[in-house]
């Protein structure tokens, strides 16, 4: 059974989150760097941990881990900050995403990507694209698209945010 939109073979950065195996299509992948220096803003959602410097352009970065219910991701020689493009709302827009690790690059066929699972999952299903198959390993297929939306990106938490329309004004 395969999953719609995915009708050839496609390739996947794979992360880790824990002891569970990620997946992001690499279109969506700018790059991945090293863990570096976040600089806290305040006033954000937990799970944004802060921006980043990018070549001169700030850049927020959210930790996957605390978005998705788990623990908080810890600096570790490993950890990465995966740089991703993702639509909000017809702009594209450009964030970080801690990982405890980055595996590698790989190819599924379409019969290699099932449907998301309906239950038993730690994290919201409209966030998981499919579940890829490699031997013995489950990857959980991100759509990032799905995993962040608008309000949840704003620099303000839901209850602080101003009524949609009403620009802030920035010094």
């Amino acid at each position: 059974m395969s999953v719609p939109g995915i009708s050839e073979p496609t390739k996947f950065v794979t992360f880790r989150l824990e002891e569970e195996v990620f997946g992001l299509r690499i279109d969506r992948v700018r790059e991945v760097l090293d863990f570096t220096t976040v600089t806290k803003v305040p006033r954000t959602p937990d799970f944004m941990r802060g921006v980043i410097n990018l070549r001169g352009s700030v850049v927020p970065v959210v930790d996957l881990k605390l978005k998705f219910g788990m623990d908080e991701t810890v600096r570790r020689a490993e950890t990465r900050i995966v740089i991703v493009e993702i639509d909000l709302d017809g702009d594209a827009a450009v964030l970080g995403a801690l990982a405890d690790s980055v595996s590698e690059v790989i190819e599924l066929e379409p019969d290699q990507i099932g449907p998301p699972p309906r239950i038993g999952t730690r994290l919201r299903t409209e966030f998981i694209r499919g579940m890829g198959r490699r031997g013995d390993e489950f990857i959980v297929i991100l759509n990032v698209d799905q995993v962040f939306s608008l309000d949840e990106l704003a620099m303000y938490p839901a209850d602080k945010a101003p009524p949609r329309g009403v620009e802030q004004n920035v010094a």
